[in-house]
């Protein structure tokens, strides 16, 4: 029997205990589900047909035993299934996926990169959520808002946005692309744990290009690119880069060696080597270092930001609009950087040194700036 030919049960709690029954047994004991049955429990938690303790527990259990790639790629079409998803104007569209928890070690200058690639004539869209577990950082929400930017934009209002050439980007909020899968952040701060949602969220690709759509998203930890690669293609990206970039995010370090992950065209996973040096960057950090900040005051669990990070993100934007201005520091570099590994992807460049030329001509001609600010008018 083929996958999409496995028979789940139409009946929502059964099919949920049995799925719970599966997944829950122990380390030694546990079983995996198939694709169709990640994706039947998942549509169930979407909809509000399981019960929240059984959406609870089948979640955090699938953590704990360890997701497979099936299981990962059924609750990625269950979110895909019930998402709001268009396609722009465009031929290529790039997909920019931060963390959607955000960052709290240093300030985050990505959420302006999609206007400076907009500014070299790639249509980008970046998505995020204002406040999700377990981190609960500076998102692209909040730093965008803070630059004032409108983050509640609906997708169609979004596309219209990335369609004009002198904007080219947007912002689009999880809140938009799937209100279902936004409603279970009350659910994802009760179980504390990062769920699968955590992992597959950031791959839902809103807004897609005519010919191909590439993804640009970070990690961590060594096992996640073949998982990323996995869920990409199952999304429909035509390529994908996965950069092993600071608190998981699309920017590499800006003083250490690196590296990415890639697929273009159905080819294989390729792993590339870089170094800052490659794009000029000569820096003695890793990211733009935290200013100091107030204390929190939003309580959260234990891995939450102590301080402000409202504050937080004002500052980031901040350094953002000044990197974007031509303001010298970490800020530029950062944006340099990735900006430069995306258009490498592309072909659009041959190398990370003339890719990050062009990325610091489309900053000092203010190109880049104005394709931000325009952004802002509705």
């Amino acid at each position: 029997m083929s996958r999409k030919e496995q028979p789940v049960n139409p009946d929502a709690q059964l099919a949920m205990r049995s799925y719970i029954q599966r997944v829950a047994t122990g380390p030694e004991y546990s079983k995996d589900i198939s694709f169709e049955e990640a994706r039947d429990a998942m549509g169930h938690i979407l909809n509000g047909s399981a019960d929240p303790v059984q959406a609870g527990i089948f979640l955090i259990a699938l953590r704990m035993k360890r997701e497979t790639l099936d299981e990962n790629g059924g609750c990625l079409q269950a979110i895909i299934d019930v998402s709001n998803i268009v396609t722009a104007d465009a031929e290529h569209v790039v997909d920019i996926a931060d963390p959607y928890d955000g960052y709290t070690r240093g300030l985050p200058v990505s959420p302006f990169l999609p206007a400076v690639l907009a500014a070299c004539g790639v249509r980008t869209v970046s998505h995020g959520a204002e406040a999700v577990g377990p981190k609960y950082g500076a998102t692209h929400r909040k730093v965008l808002r803070a630059a004032g930017i409108n983050v509640d934009l609906s997708v169609e209002q979004a596309v219209l946005q990335i369609n004009r050439p002198e904007v080219g980007w947007s912002y689009i909020d999880q809140r938009q692309i799937c209100p279902a899968l936004h409603s279970l952040i009350p659910l994802r701060t009760q179980i504390v744990k990062r769920p699968v949602i955590t992992t597959v969220e950031v791959l839902i690709g809103p807004v897609r290009g005519t010919v191909g759509t590439h993804l640009m998203t970070g990690y961590v930890h060594k096992p996640y690119p073949p998982v990323y690669e996995h869920l990409a293609r199952l999304s429909g990206f035509e390529s994908s880069v996965f950069v092993r970039g600071v608190e998981g995010g699309v920017t590499p370090s800006l003083k250490q060696s690196s590296k990415y992950f890639e697929y273009r065209n159905g080819g294989p996973l390729t792993e590339v080597e870089i170094e800052p040096q490659q794009a000029g960057i000569d820096q003695e950090v890793r990211a733009v270092p935290l200013p100091e900040l107030e204390l929190s005051k939003v309580a959260g669990d234990s891995t939450a930001a102590k301080f402000d990070v409202d504050q937080l993100a004002r500052e980031a934007a901040q350094v953002g609009l000044s990197a974007l201005q031509g303001g010298e520091g970490p800020g530029r570099d950062g944006l340099v950087y990735s900006g430069a590994i995306m258009l490498v992807h592309l072909n659009i460049e041959k190398t990370l040194e003339g890719a990050a030329e062009k990325i610091r001509t489309v900053i000092d001609s203010g190109k880049a700036f104005s394709h931000f600010q325009k952004n802002k008018l509705q």
